[in-house]
Order: structure tokens, then C-alpha cells, then sequence
């Protein structure tokens, strides 16, 4: 019969990995900043470092693991860290990335989800990450990640049309909505798979970044690439803006 072990039992592939790539997102992050307004780079290094650091002694001191509390510590950072992401993405501040940034780079940056499901595959089939969690479940979120580098090398090379951009921007958000909900569902306050199949591992050091960076990293850059094609709607090409010809211009008037 199939079984959840502790989280801690992860094999070092499943920790190290989940661990690096939150790490290589973070940084990835704060280089594309760096892109976008340098003088933001250091403020935005700190709040990231204190947000992970902080996020890594919460869930050590086992405060996370607290289900017994109304309402659960847990919840009480995933929800704030979840809606100041979104007011981020919406703020002047994402506006110079989305200006700075081009589409290929919005689109592949999504790419870190193929190796982050991976990993959730295979802490599945270690016990750790209830099955459901997986694409051996009902989280297919790896099309996001496995479609994400092709896509981007297509806009770059500008054979992609924005219509494709457009449903693949809300593909990927679709499948993020439906992880996070299947994460929330199976929580011990709800267990809506049963027991035996509760999702308690995020709690736990370093598997609390999915939530609280990895996700929000994941939601950050969706709501980009719709600021981004929000911004080039009157253009002729993907991120190329229309200009009118004079002759256009003078037609009119």
C-alpha cells in the first residue's frame, strides 16, 4: 500500500534539487532586474534573502507544521506572499521588466518548471509528495515547463504569433491554479484525498520554497507576459510596436 514517509526522508536528489532550483530562479530574478533598473538590485536581493531565510527558520522551528492553529501558521504566509506577488507584478516595478524584458526571455524563463516537476516526480515515488501532486496524479503542469524553451526560441526567431503566446500564457497560469489548488485540497485542513495522502511536505526546509518563492516566481512571470502583451497590442509583431506612416497619417486627417 502506498504511503507518505517524512518529508526529511527525502532522497538528496529531491532536496538538493528542489533547494538548487530555487536558488537558480532567485538569482535568475535578481539578473533580470539588474537588467531593468540596476539600482533595484540590492534592495531586491535583500528582501528575497530575508524572505527565504526567514521562510527556511519558520519552517525549521516546525511552526508550519502547526495544523492544530486557527488558522494555520502555514496559510498565514502563503496567502500575504501570494497577494504581494500579484500587487508586484501589477506595480511600475514589474513595469520596467516588462518593458526591459523581451518575450523570449518572459516565456523561457518559465522553462525551471520542466526540472521542478521532475523532482516532484520522483519525491512521489519516494513517498513523499502525495501522488496527486505529480504528473503520475493530476498536476500536469510540466507542459508548461517542456513547452516554454521551444515557444521562446519561436518568438525569438519570430514564427511565433502572439495568438500563441496568448494561449500558452494562459495554459501555463491555468496549470499553476490547478496545482495550487490541488496543494490546497489535499492540506490537513481539508484532506479531500483522504488521509493517507495529505500534503504536509511544503512545510518542511527547503520544500517550503515551492510555495513561497518558486509559485510566486512561476505567477510573477504569467502576469509579465500579460502586462507585456497588454503593452504591444498595436503591434505588427510580436514586441515590435506599429508605427504609422505618414502617409496613413495624412489620409485620415
Amino acid at each position: 500500500m502506498w504511503k507518505l514517509i517524512p518529508a526529511a526522508e527525502a532522497s538528496p536528489l529531491v532536496t538538493y534539487g528542489m533547494a538548487g532550483i530555487a536558488v537558480a530562479m532567485a538569482t535568475l530574478l535578481l539578473i533580470a532586474i539588474y537588467v531593468a533598473r540596476r539600482r533595484h538590485v540590492l534592495p531586491a536581493a535583500i528582501v528575497i534573502a530575508s524572505v527565504m531565510l526567514g521562510e527556511m527558520i519558520l519552517a525549521q522551528s516546525g511552526l508550519f507544521q502547526r495544523w492544530d492553529l486557527r488558522p494555520p501558521p502555514f496559510m498565514l504566509m502563503f496567502v500575504p506572499v501570494t497577494i504581494l506577488t500579484a500587487c508586484l507584478a501589477l506595480s511600475s516595478f514589474a513595469q520596467r521588466l516588462v518593458e526591459a524584458l523581451p518575450f523570449s526571455v518572459l516565456i523561457g524563463a518559465q522553462a525551471f518548471r520542466l526540472p521542478l516537476e521532475l523532482v516532484m516526480h520522483q519525491a512521489a515515488n519516494e513517498g513523499v509528495v502525495p501522488q496527486q501532486l505529480s504528473y503520475a496524479g493530476y498536476n500536469f503542469d510540466i507542459a508548461t515547463g517542456a513547452s516554454a524553451l521551444p515557444l521562446a526560441a519561436l518568438v525569438a526567431m519570430k514564427m511565433a504569433p502572439r495568438a500563441a503566446i496568448w494561449l500558452w500564457n494562459l495554459m501555463g497560469l491555468a496549470l499553476l491554479a490547478t496545482i495550487v489548488g490541488l496543494a490546497l485540497a489535499s492540506m490537513p485542513i481539508l484532506q479531500l484525498f483522504g488521509p493517507n495522502k495529505v500534503n504536509t511536505w511544503v512545510t518542511y526546509a527547503p520544500f517550503v520554497w515551492l510555495p513561497g518563492l518558486l509559485v510566486q516566481i512561476a505567477l510573477f512571470g504569467h502576469i509579465l507576459v500579460w502586462r507585456k502583451l497588454r503593452a504591444t497590442a498595436d503591434s505588427d509583431s510580436v514586441g515590435n510596436v506599429r508605427v504609422p506612416s505618414p502617409v496613413g497619417r495624412e489620409a485620415r486627417t
